[in-house]
């Protein structure tokens, strides 16, 4: 386990921050069906969501070593990486944690849920005694449409029904995607794909210990 951050669960809170990731000005291109991904229809993306351009999903340029179909996480910036490999990946807009809340390392993905269940841990009602202690999943439930489980972390990637919240420091740890985004990101990864999340360098980040979900 490589963690660095508050060992701090993912509260689905609504604040913000933005991103940028390794390659500056990183150059949309267009997909094609001679790669290992799928076209992305402009419907799937952030515009009908009125997302920035920069935060909408697409496919750039991005040279990288990390190995293909693995995801690099900028939480700096506010960008997610699902590398296509040939010095492309196709890139998300995300909301990331907030002031005290970021982490960074590397692990990999343990388990997927479709719709998932939210039980909010005992840390977090402690802070915030007036959340339920238990929800369904379902549109109106904070994990959203999907949930990417991280190793045996309290971290998650999932959906979101607050466009407004991407591009921002809104969580408790959590990386969080538009639904459209997530679903297509959980299309292609599977239990045991790669993810580095990248250290936030404007932040001081404290070691954090590990708690299961």
């Amino acid at each position: 386990m490589n963690f660095q951050g508050p060992a701090l669960k993912c509260l689905i809170l609504t604040t913000g921050a933005a991103l940028w990731f390794g390659s500056a000005g990183a150059a949309p291109v267009t997909p094609s069906h001679g790669n290992n991904f799928a076209v992305l229809s402009q419907s799937a993306t952030g515009i009908d969501a009125g997302l920035a351009p920069d935060l909408q999903r697409q496919v750039v340029n991005y040279p990288t070593n990390a190995a293909p179909s693995s995801v690099v996480i900028d939480i700096e910036h506010t960008y997610l990486y699902y590398v296509l490999g040939d010095g492309k990946a196709i890139r998300y807009g995300i909301g990331v944690g907030r002031e005290g809340f970021k982490w960074s390392g590397t692990e990999a993905v343990t388990r997927k849920a479709e719709w998932p269940d939210w039980t909010p841990p005992q840390e977090m009602i402690a802070r915030q005694p007036y959340l339920p202690r238990w929800m369904a999943g379902g549109e109106s439930n904070p994990l959203g449409a999907r949930a990417i489980y991280l190793g045996n972390t309290i971290y998650r990637i999932h959906g979101t029904n607050m466009p407004e919240t991407i591009g921002h420091d809104v969580s408790s740890g959590c990386i969080r995607l538009l639904n459209a985004d997530v679903i297509d990101l959980y299309s292609r990864v599977n239990v045991g794909t790669k993810i580095v999340v990248l250290p936030d360098l404007n932040h001081t980040a404290t070691i954090a210990t590990s708690v299961g979900r």
